[in-house]
């Protein structure tokens, strides 16, 4: 097993020790958070019955998960390599995906007990700041664990299998993000068909408050809120870290050898400095607007990231590139490489901020886009939901310009040298997520801000003073949602992009290992197999297939969530018809009946998107050849950053838009403007917290499946002898899966509107016998 230097392997070891150190301070952190008063036996008692549902959803979805992860963990001993390799890619695999499974765990589990502290501390001296403190802190937990599990798993793997150690995280980095596209997808499927429900029926039909305890889906939207905006993002992230990582782990000893695979573990490194200073320097000030207390940490910590990454280039890399022996032909690249990786990880930073900057513009409360899809409700929900479709399509042009002059950027910083580039996007990204700490902490505050809210209005105990605070607390929280978001999105283009270069890297070695056997160049089929070259027509199709495919994933995810929302809807429906005690406050909803019908429908239809991310890429790949297939990931990409945005801001938008109307303008709440505004909202709520973040894990599982098919594709397309009737049947057998996967959805879909029709016709029968 070949092995690294030892200064190498102590640098490692000591990051390793920075990892455990990292998940000291996450329980101390948790410890903090859990010291705080937990309010009012009334408040308990609600906070209870979301820790129970959450708790419950959760337990069964990894239940349901580890089913796919037993079945992927077969099938990588498969695919070809060194026997130690194959053992080591599929058990990383498991360990990516149990890291990304308690990541997400962990951010329910504390979330859930956050909430009711935020909200007893409404009433307290300086309550809105001890609240804010809470709440950030609890996503200081998390963002905590997520430093310190990625950087631990990473490490692990690179003190046991030295310079072999990409070829495994391979493994890592798909376990993780497998995982967490299932737990985004069924998260997001369970919270926004609770919160459609709740507000279509609670909000617009009975015209009851938000949060009102006679709506029968407020408990169901308090645990959604947990187990989609909390599990799901903390997996999201962890499973971007860790991604991230592999690629430029990858990447790096490809372009520069055993340097370049060890400076990104130092990068991210720092990241678990940085998060440190983040959680403890982001603290409200009095009368301070939370969110520019959240803007100050960050822009501390990402400047402290900086320049600690900066000193770690200077102290660990040699002043020349001539020193450096990477496996791939980087070229005559002129410059200092410490000057030019320092540059690469502020352009990372840098990326953050903008992008932070972007999308508080496109989605806060204040700002002039919000606020014009709020004046739009004077003239009803059909212009609500064209001036939010606007917001979204004009800022998802901007976040993509951003990106790709970041990109851009980059490329000239390693002067037109395409697999240093590559090397450096990936080391940018890490850059980027040197402030995942505070990152996840800004994403966190937002569900736990907004539960506390739902507690307070729930229990009715706490004064005006104190809901007024946990109003504002929310209003940030729903801001910073969305800048997570768009960060998040950042991270999955500029990983994704790095793993395109990995993809390509896989596919040269597969080719140098049976060079002399390979098929006649001018053989037509094999050349267009091989084609990287955009001109050839079948790589376009490739561009087309993978565009396609963001398409069809996004429409499966915002039509499950439809038919989950119409089945609570009916229900809710059916609650208030039939128990009319509930609205005098003599009769308790029954909320079990409503999360039964979430963990339902959202475990069921958690499946076909995964199926479509996993299968799509082997079908082509297998189908059409290796040059079809980078058309694939590059059209997944280009369509996946674009589609993300603007589900995203779009969602975002239409929140904050319902917040400024519910504040009291444009006629406040009960007014004709603000149930348009309601209309806008749920038609984002699946746009924001559903589709669109998914979008962030589909691009990565599909890069990652390419890369790690890459050798047996080649090994099936390319020899003079290769069995391409296998290839095809293996390509049809994909396509097959994934086929079955959508057109099951279908006919569900269709079994459903007949359960809904048949419904309706016994609710309108029973009200004409009464």
């Amino acid at each position: 097993m070949p092995e690294l230097g030892s200064a190498s392997l102590t640098i490692v070891a000591v990051i390793a020790a920075l990892a455990l150190i990292a998940l000291v301070i996450a329980g101390v952190l948790r410890r903090q958070v859990l010291a705080a008063p937990e309010g009012s036996p009334r408040m308990q008692e609600i906070a209870g019955a979301v820790q129970e549902g959450a708790s419950a959803y959760l337990s069964r979805q990894l239940r349901t998960l580890a089913l796919f992860a037993a079945i992927v963990f077969a099938l990588l001993f498969l695919l070809p390599g060194d026997g130690g390799i194959r053992v080591g890619r599929s058990v990383a695999f498991l360990l990516g995906a149990a890291f990304s499974a308690a990541i997400g765990y962990l951010g329910m589990w504390l979330a859930v007990r956050a909430n009711v502290r935020v909200a007893a501390a409404a009433d307290q001296p300086r309550g809105t700041q001890v609240g804010a403190r809470i709440a950030f802190r609890t996503g200081g937990v998390v963002g905590m664990s997520v430093v310190g599990l990625g950087l631990l798993g990473a490490c692990g793997v690179v003190l046991v299998f030295g310079i072999e150690a990409p070829a495994v995280l391979e493994g890592f980095g798909f376990g993780a993000a497998l995982l967490a596209m299932f737990m985004r997808v069924g998260g997001g499927i369970f919270t926004k068909a609770a919160d459609v429900g709740a507000d279509l029926v609670g909000k617009v039909e009975q015209g009851i408050p938000e949060d009102d305890p006679r709506n029968a889906a407020t408990i169901a939207d308090n645990v959604g809120d947990n187990v989609g905006d909390c599990a799901g993002m903390a997996a999201d992230l962890f499973e971007s870290y860790a991604v991230t990582l592999v690629a430029a782990l990858i990447l790096g000893r490809a372009a520069l050898g055993e340097e370049g695979m060890v400076f990104p573990l130092i990068v991210t490194a720092v990241g678990a400095i940085v998060a440190v200073l983040g959680v403890w320097l982001t603290r409200m000030r009095a009368g301070e607007n939370g969110l520019r207390a959240i803007y100050r940490g960050f822009g501390l910590s990402a400047a402290a990231g900086v320049v600690l990454a900066g000193i770690a280039a200077f102290a660990y890399l040699p002043a020349s590139f001539a020193d450096l022996q990477g496996t791939a032909d980087i070229g005559d690249v002129s410059g200092d490489p410490r000057v030019i990786v320092a540059l690469a990880v502020l352009i990372g930073v840098v990326l953050a901020a903008v992008i932070l900057a972007i999308t508080g513009y496109y989605t806060g409360t204040t700002t002039r886009p919000t606020r014009h899809v709020a004046a739009t409700t004077r003239t009803g929900a059909a212009t609500v939901v064209l001036s939010g479709v606007g917001v979204g399509f004009e800022s998802a042009v901007y976040t993509a310009g951003v990106i790709a002059a970041a990109i851009c950027g980059v490329f000239l910083l390693a002067g037109g040298s395409v697999w240093l580039s590559l090397f450096l996007i990936a080391v940018a990204g890490c850059g980027l997520l040197t402030t995942v700490g505070v990152i996840v902490a800004m994403d966190t505050f937002g569900p736990v801000s907004d539960n506390a809210q739902g507690i307070a209005e729930m229990s009715g105990e706490v004064s005006e003073q104190g809901a007024a605070g946990l109003t504002e607390l929310d209003a940030v929280g729903n801001t910073t949602k969305a800048i997570t978001k768009g960060i998040a999105i950042a991270t999955a283009v500029l990983a994704a992009t790095a793993l395109f270069g990995s993809y390509a890297d896989a596919v040269s070695h597969a080719l140098a290992d049976i060079s002399g056997g390979v098929a006649d160049a001018g053989d037509g089929l094999v050349a267009a197999m091989m084609n990287y070259s955009i001109i050839s027509p079948i790589t376009l199709v490739g561009v087309i297939l993978g565009a396609a495919t963001v398409f069809l994933f996004s429409g499966l995810a915002v039509d499950a969530v439809t038919r989950a929302a119409g089945a609570i809807v009916l229900e809710v429906r059916r609650q208030f018809r039939e128990m009319p005690g509930i609205m005098t406050g003599k009769q308790r909803p029954e909320y079990g009946r409503v999360v039964d019908i979430c963990t339902r429908d959202s475990l069921r239809e958690l499946a076909t998107p995964g199926l479509l991310a996993a299968f799509a890429p082997i079908a082509v790949g297998f189908g059409l050849g290796v040059g079809p297939l980078a058309g694939f990931l590059a059209g997944a990409i280009g369509a996946g950053v674009l589609m993300a945005v603007f589900l995203a801001n779009s969602g975002g938008a239409w929140d904050n838009a319902k917040k400024i109307v519910e504040d009291g303008e444009f006629g406040g709440k009960g007014s004709p403007e603000h149930a348009a505004a309601v209309i806008g909202d749920t038609v984002g709520d699946p746009f924001k917290d559903t589709a669109g973040p998914a979008i962030n894990p589909l691009i990565k599982v599909m890069n990652l499946v390419a890369v790690l098919i890459a050798p047996a594709v080649v090994a099936m397309s390319a020899p003079a002898d290769a069995n391409h009737m296998l290839r095809i049947a293996v390509a049809v057998a994909a396509a097959l899966v994934a086929g079955g996967a959508v057109l099951a959805s279908r006919l569900r879909a269709t079994r459903v509107d007949r359960e809904a029709a048949a419904s309706a016709e016994r609710d309108a029968l029973g009200a004409s016998v009464r």
